[in-house]
């Protein structure tokens, strides 16, 4: 198929969400890999010809080196397809992209060159590269629409600092909170596995076939292979050269990378399910959009898809996610060939990922707040201020405080009337039992709106 119909797509990501994960495509895609393992042979032939120990090769031209440049910057769809062509031969992905560049240098100056491209390579010395520079790209998209949902977040947490709101522990009514400071909570979540997610360091190797520089030295015995990498590894694609490896890269950054970014989908899936609540209990309202409907058959429902949406792509981006940090760092002896196959699937985990980001961003977008139902829930649930109340008659050496409170809440709806005629019967002074007699669950809230200003 030269394209993919969106109806025939065999994966959700290019069929039903394909518009929506546009920013992907040129980066996990086949054509992206191909891109950049061109990019990465371009800039190795580059380096071989900055290198004066090398001297069967020569400096290049600044006119060549743009030439060289320019095939990267330029590669197109039909590059990728005559790289295809090629492989449809070699049956080796790696060896089609040097047969390419060798076929596209044949009729220039660089031509007499040709055999500098790929040379002393093993494929992973290409791959791990590519591979390094498509997470580099693509975790720039992720961490954009991540920050994006953070901070729309950060906002309705400063909005709604002082919704008073029935907390629920053990889905039980608890000490009341505010709706802001419970947001803000899931805000400073998110911003600190994202302070983890920057933290890896994407790393990269090129010393051949088993990681000794072997077929370097063997050509070249006096030339600083280590510099020579470095050079291509730090100075053009700003990665950290791995300097201790196998054939492979051994992937331990990326499965730190796609635990940390598990992990910050995992916060996400929490947050997902308290607003599934939330719009469960009334709490929060969605705001309708004309056209349309929530039931094939019940016209008045208004459902929580986007956060269900959500939830559903975290699964499936985790479940990606954490077998490959499990698989990819193991291979057998100097390696094998499993992670290859597996690498190819990185772009689903992230692709998941970035679409439950984008539908729960959707999902904050239309929320409301029901101050009503909030209230109404806070003024039946009187029984939560036996916690006040326990808690001043304990500082004031009162004999069983608790069980007192215990006797005459628990498991038991108790109104404003009930409570305050408890606290009147107290034998306290006159300032515990009016600061106690003023209190109601929606003003005992502690300092939740102020605990917001931490998230600012």
């Amino acid at each position: 198929m030269s394209s993919i119909d969106l109806l025939t797509a065999l994966s959700p990501l290019d069929g039903r969400y394909g518009s929506k994960l546009e920013a992907l495509r040129d980066i996990f895609s086949e054509y992206g890999l191909i891109k950049r393992r061109v990019a990465v042979e371009a800039a190795w032939l580059e380096a071989l010809c900055d290198t004066p120990a090398v001297t069967d090769a020569r400096p290049l031209t600044d006119a060549e080196k743009d030439w060289l440049r320019e095939l990267t910057e330029n590669f197109s769809l039909e590059d990728a397809r005559r790289v295809k062509a090629i492989e449809a031969t070699t049956n080796h992905d790696v060896k089609a992209v040097e047969y390419f560049i060798k076929e596209r240098i044949a009729q220039t100056s660089l031509a007499d060159l040709s055999e500098f491209v790929h040379f002393a390579c093993t494929s992973e010395d290409i791959n791990n590269l590519a591979h390094a520079l498509m997470l580099r790209d693509g975790m720039l998209v992720l961490r954009k629409e991540q920050d994006r949902l953070t901070d729309a977040l950060a906002v309705l947490a400063r909005d709604n600092r002082a919704a008073s709101m029935l907390a629920r522990t053990h889905g039980q009514p608890a000490s009341p909170t505010t709706l802001g400071k419970e947001l803000a909570v899931f805000v400073a979540r998110l911003r600190r596995q994202a302070a983890q997610i920057d933290a890896v360091v994407i790393t990269a190797k090129m010393n051949g076939a088993v990681g000794n520089f072997n077929a370097h030295v063997a050509a070249y015995p006096d030339v600083e292979w280590e510099t020579v990498a470095d050079r291509v590894i730090s100075g053009r694609f700003r990665l950290c050269r791995n300097k201790l490896t196998t054939q492979i890269e051994p992937h331990d950054y990326i499965a730190e990378l796609f635990d940390a970014i598990a992990r910050w989908n995992t916060v996400l899936l929490d947050l997902d399910r308290d607003f599934w609540s939330y719009i469960s209990l009334g709490y929060l309202g969605q705001k309708t959009v004309k056209g349309e409907v929530g039931s094939s058959t019940m016209p008045h429902k208004v459902n929580p898809i986007d956060f269900e949406n959500s939830e559903g792509n975290l699964g499936l981006a985790n479940a990606v996610l954490e077998h490959l940090a499990r698989k990819l760092p193991v291979s057998r002896m100097q390696r094998d060939l499993t992670d290859s196959t597996a690498l190819r699937n990185m772009g689903v985990g992230i692709g998941y990922s970035l679409l439950a980001c984008l539908s729960t961003l959707k999902g904050l977008g239309k929320i409301t707040l029901n101050s009503a139902r909030l209230n109404e829930d806070l003024d039946t649930a009187w029984e939560v201020l036996a916690e006040p109340v326990q808690t001043v008659m304990r500082k004031l050496g009162k004999e069983n405080p608790y069980e007192q409170l215990k006797t005459l809440t628990r498991g038991k709806q108790i109104d404003a009337d009930g409570m305050r005629r408890f606290i009147q019967d107290l034998d306290i002074p006159e300032t515990d039992k009016q600061r106690l007699l003023s209190l109601s669950p929606a003003t005992y809230t502690g300092i939740a709106d102020k605990l917001v200003d931490n998230i600012m």
